[in-house]
């Protein structure tokens, strides 16, 4: 994808949408996480709103419906999305992430006018299904498989820990391809239906944490698409898009995680300054002074990595080692604050009604999805290997 050259929104008006979205998760988002918790579900009225302020396809271009936001601002927006229930976000994040990049970047354009607008709108629920049980960060490993034959494709196999799956309209949906000529054995990349026969989902993952946000294994059973179902029309797009909207997925989750890791520090600072012990805030001990401190720093490095690495990766001058070098760094550092938080909480942190508890288990998440930490760690080491090769060739 070509990066554009200036930011489809202006300053003053996405300051705007920045503005609303941040009072709507503090005002009405934050005050029902416990519901969110206990239904394990969001609540139709958000959803509703969520639709209304255009969250379900903030990053989907104008033309087709959406705000048309790039990924700077994609970023100072997850930093929001991350200050609630992560399940909040995940309600929209397949929308206008990894699935519906697939579509805005490599769709025809007749694939973006079928399916983009009614994405943008809230209609139509987009699963980015790529995670399979025996190939997860490293996609090479995939064993679904699209066989060609009589002018359409056939899908079989089964995808795992695939999100939104249970509410999902379509999937894209990426096999190896059979039957195809010299293209046999590349990834390539699919629209399915979710009414597709022989598309069956299961139930739903019971998980650690994000309640509130859904994940199923997605099963074809020789599912029958038509040519037109080929994202792009070419077999060769497949293993690029994914790499190209994993690499964009990880700059939003690196700022996803440094909201959560500032509502972390918040809950820190407030419970320090209101929790007593022998008659003292707890702030006023050094030690407890300490452990904020450390978050601060995590924080305030966090979200300047994030922001400096969205504006390298909006004018195309490092879409490959700085986004995984910051979601590695990101999400760890949320991870610490988090982990911090409940330190500092003592044992209310333990407690299931506290913020922190529901915090410390959403956060874990952030470090295996998009690539896990030791994946973004091969990338950056092996990029770091390949720009040195390239300078002594040319030295």
């Amino acid at each position: 994808m070509n990066a554009p050259s200036v930011e489809a929104v202006a300053a003053e008006d996405f300051a705007q949408i920045r503005a609303q979205v941040r009072e709507f998760i503090r005002g009405e988002v934050l005050p029902r996480e416990r519901e969110i918790a206990d239904t394990d579900a969001i609540p139709a009225d958000i959803r509703r709103t969520a639709a209304a302020m255009g969250l379900f396809g903030y990053a989907i271009p104008q033309e087709f419906g959406g705000l048309g936001l790039v990924i700077t601002q994609d970023v100072e927006l997850a930093l929001e999305f991350g200050y609630t229930a992560l399940a909040f976000r995940s309600m929209f994040g397949t929308n206008n992430g990894i699935a519906g990049q697939v579509l805005v970047g490599f769709g025809t354009d007749e694939q973006k006018k079928r399916w983009l607008e009614p994405m943008a709108e809230g209609q139509c629920i987009a699963s980015f299904a790529l995670t399979e049980p025996e190939a997860g960060s490293d996609p090479s490993g995939m064993r679904t498989t699209a066989t060609w034959d009589s002018g359409g494709w056939t899908i079989a196999g089964q995808k795992r820990f695939i999100t939104n799956a249970p509410l999902a309209d379509l999937f894209v949906t990426f096999a190896k391809v059979r039957g195809y000529g010299d293209s046999d054995g590349k990834v390539a990349v699919f629209l399915v239906p979710s009414r597709s026969p022989g598309l069956t989902v299961g139930a739903k993952d019971k998980k650690m944490g994000q309640e509130g946000a859904t994940t199923a294994d997605v099963n074809f059973d020789d599912v029958r698409v038509d040519a037109a179902a080929l994202v792009s029309g070419e077999v060769e797009t497949g293993f690029r898009a994914a790499m190209t909207v994993l690499a964009r997925g990880r700059v939003h989750i690196a700022a996803l995680a440094m909201g959560l890791a500032e509502r972390a520090l918040d809950e820190s600072v407030t419970f320090s300054v209101q929790n007593r012990q022998g008659g003292v805030p707890t702030g006023e001990r050094q030690l407890v002074q300490a452990m904020l401190a450390e978050q601060q720093a995590l924080v305030l490095a966090g979200q300047a990595m994030v922001r400096e690495t969205a504006r390298k990766y909006l004018d195309g001058t490092d879409r490959r080692i700085a986004p995984s070098a910051t979601k590695l760094f990101c999400t760890e550092a949320a991870g610490r604050v988090a982990d911090l938080a409940v330190q500092v909480h003592g044992g209310s942190g333990y407690m299931r009604e506290m913020a922190v508890e529901r915090i410390y288990r959403d956060v874990r998440l952030l470090r295996l999805y998009e690539g896990t930490s030791e994946i973004q760690k091969l990338i950056v080491g092996r990029e770091l290997i390949k720009q040195e090769k390239a300078r002594a060739s040319r030295a």
